[in-house]
């Protein structure tokens, strides 16, 4: 297995920190397109400043829920969110459950390798209400030549992104969604995939750049629960 060598590691970082940008927030775009265009009750689990809740909440006919177990990122992302949005947030340690549902919509960006997989999907799909979509960006371990391979790849468009979206200026600070506490993924991307098509029958999921995967899964109707999407 390759991996990046810790100087070349350091290196990325240093970059990073001075010309941030989110890889989260570059898949929002693109999670928003797996839904529709009008839903009712909505979570977010990890919504860490609330840039992902806001955004749901434009569509949403219930409104929006973001939980996260960091009290101060909960209390940046209160202070973020304009009056009037049909948002609301709570400091929710997942771990031990999510508010009840039914939910039309779920989603988790790189916040279930935090939390115990098996037991955070089945609590997903348990809350998910019938014609439900589950959205997930995640973060896996990197192991084999297509991990390396995409690795190698986002390093170079890390680089280019970073330099464009900050106009090739050092950055006074990092963005508020940039300063969660995160650590680093346990799961491969194929022990990730096993076990949520077990759980999430018909799931679709894919390795993505910027070391994320995704996953889509989406309840039929009232009588069924286990239906894939594409993606």
């Amino acid at each position: 297995m390759a991996v990046i060598p810790p100087r070349l590691l350091r290196a990325l970082e240093a970059f990073n920190s001075a010309h941030p940008w989110s890889h989260n927030a570059h898949y929002h775009p693109w999670l928003l397109r797996q839904l529709p265009r009008r839903f009712g009750r909505a979570l977010d689990v990890g919504c860490g400043s609330g840039d992902l809740v806001r955004l749901l909440a434009v569509r949403s006919t219930g409104g929006v829920e973001g939980i996260d177990s960091d009290p101060h990122i909960i209390a940046c992302a209160r202070e973020l969110t304009p009056p009037g949005v049909p948002a609301g947030f709570a400091v929710v340690d997942a771990r031990a459950g999510i508010p009840a549902g039914p939910y039309d919509v779920i989603t988790c960006v790189a916040a279930l390798h935090h939390l115990p997989f098996a037991e955070t999907l089945t609590r997903f799909r348990d809350q998910l209400a019938p014609g439900g979509t589950l959205v997930v960006v995640g973060c896996a371990r990197e192991e084999g030549a297509v991990d390396s391979l995409l690795g190698v790849v986002s390093v170079a468009l890390n680089l280019v992104v970073g330099w464009v979206k900050n106009r090739g200026r050092r950055a006074v600070s990092r963005p508020v969604a940039m300063t969660a506490v995160t650590r680093p993924p346990e799961m491969t991307f194929m022990e990730i995939r096993r076990e949520a098509c077990r759980i999430l029958p018909g799931a679709r999921l894919r390795r993505r750049l910027f070391w994320r995967y995704t996953l889509v899964w989406r309840t039929t109707g009232a009588g069924s629960r286990h239906s894939g999407a594409g993606l």
